[in-house]
């Protein structure tokens, strides 16, 4: 780790993860590199690597922000809702994705090669916040609906969360995926992030 302080350290992560989350709105994960990542911030290239050893770091990172803002946005709505029924708990957590678009992507298609790519150190801060939302998830359950069994709280919480990496890919296609769904003669159903969201978890409530 560089010496600065601690603000500047953060400053500069945020930076390099700022230049990430920008290049991947018009870029695969192949397609960024390092190089790229490094063109698209104030410093060299060569500083990223004070900071992050690999682009599956930068990534994961990045992930794990996203992870915390969805934690936070539950966490909101949870405090202003002493009760909620089935429908609004279905939907409060519809709503919150349908928001975090970004999330949704980078679980459906680079997770593993981020978990992978990253040191130990990297992955154990990111695997803390991703226990986070279980936990949050996890305590709105036990908050609103404190009949569920034990075991039942537990296959909504290891069905949804495994449901999350699915619902980027049914829910944004390209032309060329819509046409060759249609030249497959598939009668697919394209749904939003809020509707298939929804219909599972209120699914999973029942």
């Amino acid at each position: 780790m560089p010496k600065g302080s601690p603000e500047l350290t953060n400053a500069r992560r945020e930076e390099i993860i700022n230049a990430c989350e920008k290049l991947y709105q018009t870029m695969s994960f192949k397609e960024i590199t390092i190089k790229e990542i490094g063109n698209a911030t104030s410093f060299t290239r060569t500083s990223i690597y004070n900071y992050f050893q690999t682009k599956e770091e930068i990534f994961l990172a990045l992930l794990k922000r996203e992870y915390e803002l969805w934690i936070a946005s539950l966490r909101q709505t949870m405090e202003q809702k002493e009760q909620m029924t089935k429908d609004e708990f279905a939907g409060m957590l519809a709503r919150s994705l349908e928001e975090r678009a970004q999330l949704l992507k980078i679980l459906s298609m680079n997770h593993y090669d981020m978990e992978t790519g990253s040191r130990q150190s990297h992955l154990a801060e990111f695997k803390i916040v991703y226990g986070e939302s279980i936990r949050t998830v996890s305590a709105g359950l036990e908050r609103y609906f404190p009949d569920m069994t034990a075991s039942e709280k537990q296959n909504f919480i290891y069905t949804f969360f495994p449901f999350m990496f699915g619902i980027y890919p049914y829910t944004f296609v390209t032309e060329k995926q819509r046409t060759a769904m249609e030249e497959a003669n598939v009668n697919y159903v394209f749904m939003t992030i809020y509707e298939i969201t929804f219909n599972c978890a209120r699914k999973l409530l029942n």
